[in-house]
Formats: C-alpha cells, sequence, structure tokens
C-alpha cells in the first residue's frame, strides 16, 4: 500500500458505542463487520475472542485483514442489485460510518435469533461538520431507531446529536435485539 493510502486507511481505535454494546452479542456465534473499510472494529472484535465476517467493497482498504486471526475478510458489492449476503446469519452485526437505506431490510433479515445490531454513522445537521453532506447518506432524526423498530427489533439503546469525537459530528447510533 502507497503511503497515500495507508494515510486515508489510518487504523482508528474502535468506537465507543461499540465497545459499550459489544458484551451484549452472543459469544458463540459470527459477527459481521459490515462495510468494515480497514477493519477497525474487525480487528478488536477478533482481539476480544469473537469470530469475525469482514466485508467491504474496498479492496485496498480490506486486504489489510488478510491473515488476521478470527478474521474472514471479503470484498463484496454491497450496493449492487444481487444482495450477496442472502440466506447468511450472525450473532451480531457490527455497522458504523456506513449508510445504504436499500439495503436496511436485508441487514436486519440477517441477525439470527438473539442476535445484536449495533449500528453509527453520521445524521441530519453533520454537513455543518464535513463529510457526509448529502442527505442520501445522512439519517433523519430517529430513523435508526425506527428502522429496528420496524424491523421487528428490540431496540435496547439508542442516542442521537452532536459528538466532539473522534472529530466534530452528527451521529446516531442503536443497539437492537432480534427476538
Amino acid at each position: 500500500m502507497t503511503d497515500s493510502l495507508l494515510a486515508s486507511h489510518a487504523i482508528l481505535p474502535p468506537s465507543e458505542w461499540v465497545m459499550r454494546h459489544v458484551a451484549r452479542i452472543p459469544a458463540d456465534g459470527e459477527v459481521l463487520d459490515l462495510a468494515c473499510g480497514s477493519g477497525r472494529h474487525a480487528r478488536w472484535l477478533a482481539g476480544q475472542g469473537r469470530q469475525v465476517f469482514a466485508v467491504d467493497r474496498d479492496f485496498e482498504a480490506i486486504s489489510g485483514l488478510q491473515g488476521v486471526a478470527g478474521v474472514r475478510a471479503e470484498t463484496m458489492d454491497l450496493e449492487g442489485e444481487h444482495w450477496p449476503l442472502a440466506g447468511r446469519r450472525f450473532a451480531g452485526i457490527v455497522v458504523t460510518n456506513y449508510l445504504w437505506r436499500p439495503r436496511l431490510p436485508d441487514l436486519l433479515a440477517l441477525l439470527a435469533p438473539d442476535g445484536v445490531l449495533i449500528y453509527e454513522t453520521f445524521m441530519l445537521g453533520n454537513e455543518a461538520y464535513g463529510r457526509p453532506s448529502r442527505a442520501e447518506f445522512l439519517l433523519q432524526p430517529g430513523e435508526l431507531k425506527a428502522v429496528a423498530a420496524q424491523g421487528g427489533l428490540e431496540v435496547l439503546d439508542f442516542c442521537e446529536g452532536y459528538v466532539d469525537l473522534p472529530k466534530p459530528a452528527m451521529r446516531q447510533a442503536v443497539c437492537a435485539l432480534c427476538p
């Protein structure tokens, strides 16, 4: 990887939201790290003894996960006509800094019974702080909570609003349980 690619794919520490809720995921099941980028959560989850399936469409970003113990990484087009994860089930799903609304129902269908969704991304108002700034990539107020409830999940925790770290932004997050 070139120096510029290394800089653009620098591995940040795991999200506080993910760390706070990961214990809710059944310990014996596989965790999906969807749109994992360079794999900050996949690496951290594997370090916690979890088996992780990490997927992203960016081969350059995900290539650093090859050979990481506890992580199986694959390049997948998550926004194409064909849903590459159809029929799979996971004990937990972690999604951060990613939103593709057409696949939200498909994503929820991947949760096994007693599976846990941990989702955190940007919301309306983030355009004042930088990218993403386009409406199609920003959640509406309460949107993740509503999506989880519409999908039949039990919302365990929810928050939205301004955050300082890792950079100033408007964020929204949900932790939800599949009955």
